[in-house]
């Protein structure tokens, strides 16, 4: 795991059995990794929509004697180099960010088992959903683009209402497994919603969002956290769109005629002058 803030506090919360209260807390402190440490325990609650009572037991649950103790360990292990940045502007201090969530990604690719196990059920669901709405619409746009070359049937889902939940009924009855949802800040209920109506619907559900506490993760069979930036006044998401990437990857390496569908677009679109060299 990098040494990024948000992989810090990732590493802090590992192995605790937090409630859904705290587990709220800890996504609003890795949405906030770089704020953290500055932070009062009346801001802190703020931010996460909880009592400020609920951060100062969420502190003690971690172990610490209180929230100013659990402040004091987070300030002290922020590395040099965050001091290096106070310098700069806003932009540039925004780009750093994003490298340090691609790093904490390469951090978490060290163990591949996740990212082959997603590769896996995508690949044996035909037709394969995709989920993403509002900010995480560009996200599942993009993975259905690709994935639509290499596997035969892939059905996007970025539009919400109430078709949702019929589209996934008739995606099930074609012979669907499984259903791969980008969730990014700001959730959208209707996501979280879909997904439980999914899984109850006999789907397995792989998400990729910006951490392990974010809400739609109790309806995930399986999570693989990228953080977001939230330097500008709206999130960037590289490591999302990367780790999109990555999966696709994965889930044509589980795809015997992938390489086939692929070398046959390249000689339709080179008949067709589709690209201009």
């Amino acid at each position: 795991m990098s040494d990024s803030p948000a992989g810090r506090l990732q590493a802090l919360f590992e192995g605790h059995r937090l409630t859904p209260t705290q587990r709220r807390i800890a996504h609003c402190m890795v949405r906030r990794a770089g704020d953290v440490p500055f932070l009062s325990s009346v801001e802190l609650a703020e931010l996460a929509g909880v009592s400020q009572p609920s951060v100062t037991r969420f502190a003690v649950a971690l172990g610490f004697d209180g929230y100013p103790a659990l402040r004091k360990h987070l300030r002290e292990s922020m590395p040099a180099a965050a001091e290096e940045t106070s310098g700069l502007n806003e932009y540039q201090q925004a780009v750093l960010a994003e490298i340090e969530n691609l790093q904490h990604l390469a951090g978490l690719l060290a163990d591949p088992a996740p990212v082959e196990r997603a590769g896996r059920l995508l690949a044996g669901s035909r037709p394969l959903l995709v989920l993403g709405l509002r900010a995480a619409s560009s996200q599942a746009r993009g993975f259905a683009y690709f994935a639509a070359k290499v596997h035969p049937d892939v059905r996007l889902l970025d539009e919400g209402g109430s078709m949702l939940t019929d589209r996934v009924d008739a995606a099930v009855r074609a012979g669907a497994t499984a259903l791969l949802c980008f969730a990014l800040p700001r959730h959208p209920r209707e996501v979280v919603e879909a997904l439980e109506y999914a899984r109850k619907a006999g789907l397995a559900v792989v998400t990729v969002a910006e951490s392990a506490f974010a809400p739609v993760a109790a309806h995930s069979d399986l999570l693989i956290p990228a953080a977001v930036g939230t330097g500008l006044a709206f999130d960037t998401a590289c490591a999302p769109m990367l780790l999109g990437r990555v999966l696709l990857e994965a889930m044509a390496d589980e795809l015997p005629d992938a390489q086939a569908r692929l070398e046959e677009f390249d000689t339709k679109a080179a008949t067709r002058g589709l690209f201009v060299e």
